[in-house]
């Protein structure tokens, strides 16, 4: 058996976070974004990181707003509730609270480079995005000819990230995780990175988690933590344990509308709650209970005999 990894957030920032660190959010796009670790980021004052997801709804927009990122990679950056990230365009437009370096893509191009990462080879080709200006935007995509057929193909260059932080719903302590429903680019982000997070929902006993193989997301030895935090990727949903919490951010949406709004918003509910389960106290007991799974579907059980 190998040694646990199992953490606190806290631990887990401060050990594999550091300033400066290219870390991928939200690869499952609208599910499972871990909201627990990016507010932690946030306490503990980390600096001139890079985002990289291709979704990430509306936590990418809470960094930005609190000074942590210096460059974001990604496919959009918002609140899909409401569509506009008001941090966002505040950086990318007039550099508040400091400017932002953005590289666009489209979710498929994110995604080949991650698969690109992923595989360990330098870039991915894709007809996709030719004839429009994300190309343009974006330097770091190049033309060649298909050596086959002369015809031009652009290549999509590898994304490694430092680390990424992926929620799933079990793990063990050790490093296997479980996590099903809508992945996104989970797996790939997962692959792709240097190390990673673990957030779980709920933590088993290796031989359970094992006794499902199909089921695990990303080698344990490419698991730097685990962290075991319920409810830790609250407002977005998570397959099989609670839905989406729409008034978080529909609520966002508003407070961030001004700079001194959104600042208000982060001493409310980041900064003035010292953890995630201050978070869930603030939000209380009442609303976490609205948002729990009522109908349960489990899947059929496997054989693995020989």
């Amino acid at each position: 058996m190998s040694a646990s990894k199992l953490c606190s957030m806290r631990d887990a920032v401060a050990r594999f976070v550091p300033d400066g660190a290219s870390i991928c959010l939200g690869a499952a796009l609208e599910a499972c974004i871990p909201f627990a670790a990016g507010h932690e980021i946030i306490r503990q004052g980390k600096r001139d990181l890079t985002l990289i997801g291709p979704i990430s709804d509306m936590l990418f927009d809470q960094m930005i707003g609190a000074g942590a990122v210096a460059r974001v990679i990604a496919a959009w950056v918002g609140n899909v509730s409401a569509g506009l990230g008001h941090n966002y365009r505040r950086a990318a437009e007039r550099g508040l609270p400091r400017p932002l370096a953005v590289e666009d893509h489209s979710n498929l191009t994110l995604s080949l480079a991650l698969l690109a990462g992923a595989l360990g080879v330098p870039y991915i080709p894709t007809r996709s995005l030719l004839g429009s200006d994300i190309p343009v935007s974006n330097p770091r995509f190049k033309t060649a000819p298909d050596p086959w057929t002369g015809r031009p193909t652009l290549l999509v260059p590898a994304l490694t990230p430092d680390v990424a932080i992926v929620h799933v719903q079990r793990a063990d302590a050790q490093g296997d995780g479980h996590a099903w429903g809508p992945l996104g680019v989970t797996r790939e982000a997962a692959l792709a990175a240097r190390r990673v997070i673990l957030v779980a929902e709920e933590l088993w006993p290796a031989e359970r988690i094992l006794a499902d193989p199909n089921l695990v997301l990303v080698p344990a030895v490419k698991v730097a933590a685990v962290v075991h935090e319920p409810w830790g990727a609250l407002p977005s949903p998570v397959q099989g344990c609670y839905g989406r919490d729409h008034e978080q951010f529909t609520h966002y949406h508003a407070e961030s509308r001004t700079p001194d709004g959104f600042r208000a918003w982060l001493e409310q509910w980041v900064l003035g709650v010292g953890d995630w389960k201050g978070f869930l106290d603030r939000l209380g007991a009442e609303r976490l209970e609205r948002l729990r799974v009522r109908r349960h579907l489990p899947s059929e059980p496997l054989d693995y005999g020989a």
